[in-house]
């Protein structure tokens, strides 16, 4: 089923390039992301060219893939959606489960040592932020050439009950990858 394999690719990969776009000037930016369904967070710094583009004009598109020698084993992610920063206190919280669930190195950025004194400058300006999707598109040259699957991501009733199965299947057949 599409939405499985969608669900599997995303859980299974941890870098995404953002494609953000303000008065015509388009910027692309790889960040770390975490999935929950559909949905990804990614944590970057409010002074961005993609942050201040995504506060100014909050459509993006984002491509998650690996990086292959061979066309014939191209598999990916493609989508379309609106990117937001996580501003209320259930917000943050939902975001730190995801991310950090994830990445649970990023936590000790912000415990009191030499790291933290390292990064203090970066970690004060960072922003929380969610990608959710309207589209997706799934590329898999192992298909075919040029194969492409569009998921289209329309009710958000049907958005919560996929997540909720993507969840306990993510919790019984998949590990993030190390």
């Amino acid at each position: 089923m599409l939405s499985t394999e969608i669900s599997r690719y995303l859980y299974t990969h941890n870098v995404m390039t953002i494609a953000s776009c303000y008065r015509g000037v388009p910027w692309a930016s790889a960040v770390f992301y975490a999935s929950d369904g559909f949905d990804l967070y990614f944590l970057s710094s409010f002074k961005s060219r993609h942050g201040q583009y995504i506060a100014l004009n909050p459509r993006v598109s984002a491509a998650i893939q690996e990086d292959y020698r061979d066309w014939r084993e191209i598999r990916g992610i493609q989508l379309e959606g609106r990117a937001e920063r996580m501003r209320s206190a259930k917000q943050k919280t939902q975001f730190w489960e995801i991310y950090l669930g994830k990445f649970p190195f990023v936590k000790k950025f912000f415990e009191p040592g030499p790291l933290q004194a390292k990064l203090s400058s970066k970690l004060r300006g960072i922003g929380l932020y969610r990608i959710v999707p309207a589209a997706i598109w799934y590329l898999d040259n192992r298909k075919g050439f040029g194969h492409r699957e569009k998921f289209d991501i329309v009710e958000p009733q049907a958005k919560v009950a996929k997540r909720s199965r993507i969840r306990q299947s993510n919790a019984s057949n998949w590990r993030p990858r190390q």
